[in-house]
């Protein structure tokens, strides 16, 4: 996905990581993105409670039931709060600074 919006910080042609949230109740969601952001991953947050589309996606096409759901390529996703799959995904983003 590429973010085309320079909120969050994101350039027009930056790669983004998408989180997929349920809102701020969701711990899970918090803790992805509170981490995500303190390693220095720049990630768009889509709320699937309000976007009908987004969670169609999410359930259907990926077939998640839980959040969040982070989404980084087609292929490099998952569910869950993984410290191990953010320490991952955040040493890749230093690799290619």
């Amino acid at each position: 996905m590429r973010a085309e919006t320079s909120t969050n910080g994101l350039r027009s042609t930056e790669r983004a990581v998408s989180v997929y949230t349920t809102g701020p109740e969701c711990i899970r969601c918090v803790l992805t993105k509170r981490v995500l952001a303190e390693k220095g991953v720049r990630f768009l947050e889509v709320d699937i409670r309000s976007n009908d589309a987004a969670r169609e996606y999410v359930v259907d096409d990926l077939g998640y039931t839980e959040a969040p759901v982070v989404v980084v390529t087609d292929e490099d996703h998952w569910c869950g709060f993984r410290p191990d799959r953010i320490d991952a995904l955040a040493d890749q983003h230093r690799s290619l600074r």
